[in-house]
């Protein structure tokens, strides 16, 4: 009554039945661990204003509102990425640009984001569009 089906073998012994058998190369590549070896470069609230020319308090709502991702660092004072200047930018260009408010830049961001994922794939599948990208 409590035999294993056939062809299925006992946990920890040789010849797994019908189980697929996970190879090296797949176990790395589901549970490869990257480590830096050099931290990567942070930018904090003063610098980020000076390279933006936005005043640290409109930078601090847009990290409020989502808008731009930023961290904390040992003494709790934001930091962010080197692209955040890049980032703030565009958000200043579909301001004024668009004339968007703040919630809806942040839903065209996503958007925007989406369709580059897009476009990377189909160019890695080999299939190009003969549009331009968006941005």
């Amino acid at each position: 009554m409590n035999e294993p089906p056939a062809g299925a073998s006992g946990p920890g012994r040789a010849g797994a039945g019908n189980r697929p058998v996970r190879t090296g190369a797949d176990l790395t590549a589901s549970t490869a661990v990257r480590y830096a070896l050099v931290p990567a470069p942070r930018l904090s609230l003063d610098a980020v204003s000076r390279r933006s020319g936005l005043h640290p308090d409109l930078i601090r709502r847009f990290v409020a509102l989502g808008l731009i991702d930023a961290g904390r660092d040992a003494a709790g004072h934001l930091v962010f990425d080197p692209t955040a200047p890049a980032v703030l930018a565009r958000i200043q260009r579909l301001r004024t640009g668009l004339c968007l408010n703040y919630a809806s830049i942040g839903l065209v961001l996503d958007l925007l984001d989406r369709i580059s994922l897009l476009e990377a794939a189909l160019r890695g599948r080999g299939t190009r569009s003969e549009t331009p990208p968006w941005t």
